[in-house]
């Protein structure tokens, strides 16, 4: 795999792309989530994820590690699948968490990435890492873009 910002635009583009396919899962993510810890949470717009995408991107040094992971789990397939179940998870872990941000939010979506990879089923005909990228999409995402009501206030714990 070569990477240029030929590529990395590329890839970009084809994040942006998927906004049909992630904000649906990212909006089922989140009412799943917030079933279990007894909140409401804020649904996901098309424009939050096309913006959230743009700041990924617009720091060229996350967008060139973000691209390659989209590139690699877009054409990693394995036959029987099963084999290559941990090399899919761990990129779909990291690039969930490197689209969040830092700490806390990329442990948290490295948590959510198994949440949303359980309600994502690709089709028989795209690769293995392909429902894999979208559920890294959605945990990434829906964890950078506030809608948690722990996002609206700020941290008890901070020293002043």
């Amino acid at each position: 795999m070569r990477l240029t910002p030929d590529t990395v635009r590329d890839e970009y583009e084809w994040v942006q792309d998927r906004r049909s396919d992630v904000v649906p899962l990212v909006n089922e993510t989140r009412a799943h989530l917030g079933s279990q810890f007894d909140v409401d949470v804020e649904p996901l717009t098309d424009d939050a994820y096309t913006a959230a995408i743009d700041e990924v991107f617009a720091d060229g040094d996350r967008a060139v590690n973000v691209a390659a992971l989209v590139h690699l789990l877009r054409e990693l397939d394995v036959t029987g699948d099963y084999p290559g179940f941990v090399v899919d998870e761990l990129l779909g872990r990291e690039l969930a968490a490197m689209i969040a941000g830092e700490q806390p939010l990329r442990l948290l979506a490295e948590a959510t990435f198994h949440v949303a990879d359980v309600r994502t089923h690709g089709d028989d005909t795209a690769a293995a890492g392909a429902d894999d990228l979208d559920a890294a999409l959605a945990a990434g995402v829906q964890t950078r873009v506030p809608g948690w009501p722990w996002q609206q206030t700020e941290s008890p714990f901070a020293v002043e």
